[in-house]
């Protein structure tokens, strides 16, 4: 398997990987049995290695970190959301081309 800068998030480890991070972190809130998340996931790997360096990005499965899910009141999944000096900034939701992903993070890593 191809060496990926996707990062896997989970409640245990969210404050210091997501909340503490030195620079900008996509989340993608995701579950299997999801088929739009099972459509952008490739697309968010793409994003995860060409923004290496710039913004960490990874994934959270909801169905197994429920609580940070409903902290940032994600309900309906894929959820992309920017977090930024520990603090949600934006989040988009639903399946979105890889354009609108890339205009999103573009506009947080200045």
């Amino acid at each position: 398997m191809a060496e990926t800068n996707m990062k896997t998030f989970t409640t245990d480890g969210w404050k210091e990987a997501v909340l503490e991070a030195e620079m900008p972190v996509l989340v993608d809130f995701w579950a299997a049995w999801c088929g739009p998340c099972r459509m952008v996931g490739p697309i968010v790997e793409e994003v995860a290695d060409e923004y290496a360096g710039k913004v960490t990005v990874g994934k959270l499965n909801v169905d197994e970190n429920n609580a940070v899910a409903a902290k940032y009141e994600v309900l309906t999944i894929p959820t992309l959301a920017v977090f930024k000096g520990g603090e949600l900034v934006e989040k988009i939701i639903g399946f979105r081309p890889k354009e609108e992903i890339t205009k999103l993070l573009d506009a947080h890593c200045a």
